[in-house]
């Protein structure tokens, strides 16, 4: 599960001991001749240039061709922040993703880490969708370009939050929201055998999140399916909903909310 909680950057030793596989020095021995290793180190010390600090790292477990697996750095830029008149304070950050073994580009993923409860949103949609820099095209001025054409459409991810909130949720609706969301965490297999008490899952953890309009009934369900913050009946068993702690199903199960609740705007 990502940590985007923290709002200290973390030095390179911190990011070593959390996500070796970031400073791996070559390619695997399965790749190309056309592949250009570019360690994601760099990266780091280039997005330091821009402004843009560390706050948590990730590495898939690899059985084979270790220290050449796919990772997972989530950037900040302290100064850029969104502060809502209500109260809410949102930080824009910046998701990388990359392997050294030839499969993955340099992929930045835009993410919005929500002050007030501590939750992670990642936001991938048609408006403001991946950017991806292959290993033999990368240069600083292509990063630059990349981090900056991002940052341009954070206007847009603004405006999307700001219809969440103006968009209030009848009863049904609340519920079907959270009856479709709960099949982005689950297999088709596995749904047919669940039930969930939908009042519980729908019930804010904290005050901030009361009410009925989108963007908070998108936060307490996000929160609580993501955090494993639910009790489940799986056939005849009862069962406590386990936290994500893959960094790859966190980011995909992030999405998939996202563009839900998109579905659900105004």
């Amino acid at each position: 599960m990502l940590n985007l909680n923290n709002s200290e950057f973390l030095s390179q030793e911190q990011i070593r001991k959390i996500a070796p596989s970031v400073f791996t020095a070559t390619g695997a021995e399965t790749t190309s001749e056309k592949y250009a290793h570019i360690p994601t180190n760099r990266i780091l010390e280039d997005m330091q240039t821009l402004g843009w600090g560390v706050v948590d790292a990730k590495e898939v477990k690899a059985r084979k061709q270790i220290g050449f697996q796919k990772h997972l750095i989530v950037f900040r830029n302290n100064d850029i922040v969104i502060n809502g008149s209500d109260g809410d304070t949102v930080f824009p950050q910046v998701l990388l993703t990359n392997s050294h073994d030839g499969k993955n580009a340099f992929t930045f993923t835009a993410g919005l880490f929500r002050l007030v409860c501590e939750n992670g949103l990642v936001v991938s949609t048609q408006e403001f969708e991946n950017m991806k820099i292959r290993h033999y095209g990368y240069d600083f001025e292509t990063l630059q370009n990349t981090i900056k054409a991002m940052v341009e459409k954070l206007p847009l991810t603004v405006e999307s939050m700001n219809k969440f909130k103006a968009t209030e949720l009848a009863q049904d609706q609340a519920l079907d929201f959270a009856k479709r969301a709960v099949e982005c965490r689950f297999t088709e297999e596995e749904i047919e055998n669940v039930k969930i008490d939908w009042n519980d899952l729908l019930t804010p953890t904290r005050p901030e999140d009361q009410g009925n309009n989108l963007w908070s009934v998108f936060n307490v369900v996000q929160e609580k399916l993501v955090h494993g913050m639910f009790n489940y009946t799986y056939g005849t068993k009862n069962r406590k909903a386990r936290k994500i702690k893959n960094f790859k199903q966190d980011l995909v199960l992030n999405e998939k909310l996202y563009d839900l609740a998109l579905q659900y705007a105004n």
